[in-house]
């Protein structure tokens, strides 16, 4: 056994591997030593040294050598029936014998005579050159193209591939890899325990067939990305202790069609070998997408093969055989309605965005690797964060991390994590973007309007920070606000109270100023957005009731983008016009009532601001109830 290069322990259920040390002792395994140049090397020198050889070979005319036998002149020759080879008794420069070649115009019988007359040795052969003429004119240069064009081919296309490119990618992990298990997976509580009924079901599966019942063929799991569907199914086969088949949907597609389905083929046979195990299809819309819904031209059949393969593979596998098909997709309203059914993926999991309580959970795990200061709070950072999935998360405490260590600190402090959440939400300071001073006033009046207004509204949430640095391609300042609660609603109040909010700068700009600026474009659009849902898609218009108009479709070419199709008349469309006007007028009236009751207000927190360039909300606090600025 100790000979053996690769051991494989068959005594468990997971295949484990084991590599002795002899393996890296031999010669062609080194990283240094490249089998093929060596080769090409070789073959290129035998050429070389072939074609010297013949070039060396004097051809002389048939007559001259007549001439050179009679004058005793050659020691030896060599005769066949299409040519005469030989050596001269002659030297040449270096002391050597020379070597000559001629064609007889015909065999002449007294030529023997001759030879022997004049004290020649010579032999007489038959021509049998052919098989060196056909290794060295067509083997050779053949195999050399070859051999070059194959070297190239693994250059281009990477190590291990080449530029076809038509080998599988499916890989075991191995048990020397760190297993990944629910323990490092914060939040998804929802998730995990759906997804701990299928560890029971590879663990145990007579549990189940005693019921009458089946194991679960397929195992959607549904969510934005970044929100940890790929780590939640490496934890499932963590926590089974079985083989793990990871692939992305895009690994299936190649240039060459039938390439998809054979490697769904070959899948589906590595995993019955290894069962009980996981097949993992990352991005399943890459291969999944409806049939038909793509480009016309049948510029899909390689996908659509694809897909018609695993959905024979999912029908033709027993499922007693414990293998289980888990795939992971942010979009499942466009997979093909074939695999929705039940028999494929029986069970869809949902991956949502974390709440507060899993963000703070989220933001701990990650937190654990980083030296954190004593005034870190967490559950703040949670609640700055609304919307963050674990990814984002992540990023978060690794930036956090690169912004102690850009001042030099020797911990990370929550003043750490407020630059971080700031660089991801409002895009990294533009230091060197410095406004004059007429431009900064008017920035600083018109941030202190939407904190204003957003700290007098009845619905809206406490101002968190207000900043007149540059940030990003565009922002020149921005308003952030502290969520107090989760919220999955939304009502027309607190609808209505965003739209005072976004005008509230432009508002300020106004009274203080008498005009308007460029600064407010990006207010304007999503106050207009809000607006116009509130009347098209969520009934909140007296005229129009409730009813929805339009109906939204995702375009084929451009995903992630809707086209709105017209079901209403143009009498209703000016209708929509017209309330969405009007509800932004009157949210435009609103915010200039309360920046000009408060006016002295907004002329304190603008110098404010414009002095300091970034104050907290406790400032803003302070002065609406008439408190010195600290």
């Amino acid at each position: 056994m100790a000979k053996n290069d690769f051991t494989i322990n068959s005594d468990s259920k997971k295949p484990k591997i084991e590599i002795n040390n002899t393996t890296r002792e031999k010669f062609w395994q080194n990283p240094g030593f490249n089998f093929w140049l060596y080769l090409i090397f070789i073959l290129f020198s035998l050429q070389i040294y072939h074609n010297y050889m013949v070039v060396k070979q004097e051809e002389i005319p048939y007559s001259e050598f007549l001439t050179l036998v009679k004058n005793h002149e050659i020691s030896q020759a060599v005769v066949t029936d299409k040519m005469i080879t030989g050596v001269l008794k002659k030297t040449d420069e270096q002391g050597k014998p020379k070597r000559f070649i001629t064609v007889p115009l015909n065999w002449n019988n007294d030529l023997a005579l001759m030879l022997e007359k004049n004290g020649v040795k010579y032999t007489v052969q038959i021509n049998s050159d052919w098989l060196e003429k056909f290794i060295f004119n067509w083997v050779l240069p053949f195999g050399l193209l070859f051999l070059v064009w194959s070297w190239m081919a693994k250059r281009m296309g990477g190590l291990g591939k080449g530029v076809l490119n038509i080998g599988n990618k499916i890989h075991i992990h191995p048990d020397t890899l760190p297993k990944v298990t629910f323990d490092d997976v914060a939040g998804a509580e929802a998730a995990k325990q759906e997804l701990k009924e299928c560890i029971d079901f590879l663990k145990n599966p007579d549990e189940i067939k005693k019921l009458g019942g089946r194991i679960p063929k397929g195992i959607l799991m549904v969510g934005p990305p970044g929100t940890g569907k790929t780590l939640l199914a490496r934890a499932v086969a963590g926590e089974a202790g079985v083989p793990f088949f990871p692939i992305s949907g895009s690994e299936f597609i190649e240039m060459f069609v039938g390439v998809g389905a054979a490697r769904v083929r070959e899948l589906f046979e590595q995993a019955r070998q290894h069962a009980p195990c996981i097949i993992f299809i990352d991005e399943l819309d890459a291969i999944g997408r409806a049939r038909g819904a793509g480009p016309l031209m049948g510029g899909h059949d390689e996908r659509e093969q694809t897909l018609n393969q695993i959905l024979t593979e999912m029908d033709g596998f027993d499922t007693s055989s414990g293998v289980i098909v888990m795939a992971a997709t942010n979009r499942p309203e466009i997979l093909d309605k074939a695999l929705m059914r039940a028999g494929r993926f029986d069970r869809q999991v949902l991956v949502d965005k974390p709440d507060l309580t899993d963000r703070e959970a989220i933001l701990k795990l990650h937190a654990k690797r980083l030296t954190l200061a004593d005034d870190i709070d967490l559950k703040v950072v949670a609640q700055r964060t609304p919307g963050f999935v674990g990814a984002d998360l992540e990023n978060i405490c690794n930036e956090a991390a690169i912004q102690a260590l850009r001042r030099k600190g020797k911990e990370v402090t929550m003043a750490d994590f407020e630059a971080a959440i700031d660089r991801v939400i409002a895009g990294p300071e533009k230091k060197h973007r410095a406004l004059n001073p007429g431009e900064k006033k008017r920035v600083a009046f018109h941030e202190s309007g939407h904190a204003l207004v957003a700290e007098i509204v009845p619905t809206g949430e406490p101002v968190h920070k207000v900043s007149i640095i540059p940030r990003g391609v565009a922002a020149l300042g921005y308003t952030l606000q502290l969520p107090v609660e989760e919220k999955f609603l939304s009502t027309e109040a607190e609808l209505k109270d965003q739209v005072a909010i976004l005008l509230g700068g432009r508002v300020a700009e106004e009274i203080v100023y008498g005009d308007v600026s460029s600064g407010a474009s990006n207010d304007l659009e999503r106050a207009s957005e809000i607006a116009r849902s509130m009347v098209t898609r969520l009934g909140m218009s007296k005229k129009l009731g409730p009813l929805t108009y339009g109906k939204h479709h995702e375009l084929q070419f451009l995903p992630g983008q809707d086209q709105v199709e017209r079901n209403f008349s143009e009498e209703t469309a000016r209708m929509i016009d017209d309330e969405v006007r009007e509800i932004v007028e009157n949210e435009y009236r609103r915010a200039t009532a309360i920046l000009t009751e408060k006016r002295p207000i907004l002329d304190r927190l603008a110098a404010t601001l414009e002095e300091r360039e970034v104050i907290d909300g406790e400032i803003v606090k302070n002065l609406l109830e008439e408190k010195p600025a600290s």
